[in-house]
C-alpha cells in the first residue's frame, strides 16, 4: 500500500465532496457561487455527514444554502448517498456576515473552512477538483 493512499483528503476534497458540488451544480448556476466553505466531515458507523455552506449572488442578491450529505461507508448499504440543498436567507450582496450568522452553528462550534471555488466548481471540460479516490 502506497502512502500517499493514507493521507486524509484537504477540506472538501474527496469522492463524497465531489458527489456533492456535482448535485448542487445541477440545482444552482455555479457562476453564481462567490464562496464554499465546509465542516470536518463527521463520521458515525456506518455513515459518513459532511455539510457545506454556499454563498451565491444572485443578480442584486446574496443567497445563503447549506448542502448536505450523508454517505453510507459501510455494511449492506455502502455506496448510499443521499444530499439536501436549503436556502437560510437572502440580503442585499454586502450582507455577507449577517447572512452568515444564519447558518446553524455545530455543537463543538467548528468554524468552517473556505474551500476555492473553482474547485468545488470546475469548468466543463476542465480540470476535476482534487481528491477523486
Amino acid at each position: 500500500m502506497m502512502l500517499a493512499t493514507l493521507a486524509p483528503h484537504g477540506p472538501g476534497e474527496g469522492p463524497h465532496w465531489e458527489r456533492l458540488a456535482a448535485w448542487v451544480g445541477e440545482r444552482l448556476p455555479a457562476e453564481e457561487v462567490d464562496r464554499v466553505w465546509v465542516f470536518r466531515v463527521l463520521r458515525r458507523d456506518p455513515k459518513e455527514f459532511g455539510t457545506a455552506v454556499l454563498s451565491r449572488v444572485d443578480g442584486d442578491r446574496r443567497r445563503i444554502y447549506t448542502a448536505t450529505y450523508t454517505a453510507t461507508v459501510k455494511g449492506r448499504q455502502r455506496g448510499g448517498f443521499e444530499s439536501t440543498l436549503v436556502e437560510l436567507g437572502s440580503g442585499p450582496i454586502e450582507a455577507l456576515d449577517e447572512l452568515l450568522a444564519l447558518v446553524p452553528a455545530r455543537a463543538d462550534d467548528e468554524e468552517p473552512l473556505p474551500v476555492d471555488v473553482a474547485r468545488w466548481f470546475p469548468e466543463p471540460g476542465g480540470e476535476a477538483p482534487v481528491g477523486d479516490g
